[in-house]
């Protein structure tokens, strides 16, 4: 799957419930996905590892669609001019 289609499938699915949650409350569920992937890297198995990382995934896709932004255009820059 690619990365838009994804944030298309996140904002069909969950798009009107997580613009009435809110940006900050996001982000915050965002950072709290971050901890449980920190976790699971350093003491979890292969498969809670990937599990978190689609979790961090979703949050981030979350919060792109309530900021009207596209992964794709984010990841470009990794592409065009990396850092």
């Amino acid at each position: 799957m690619e990365i838009a289609e994804f944030q298309a499938l996140m904002e069909r699915h969950y798009g009107a419930a997580d613009r009435e949650r809110g940006i900050a409350a996001t982000v915050a569920w965002l950072c709290e996905e971050l901890g449980e992937l920190a976790q699971a890297v350093r003491k979890g198995t292969p498969d809670e590892q990937l599990h978190e990382l689609g979790d961090v995934l979703a949050w981030l896709a979350s919060l792109a669609n309530q900021l009207d932004m596209s992964l794709d255009d984010a990841a470009q820059r990794y592409v065009d001019t990396p850092p």
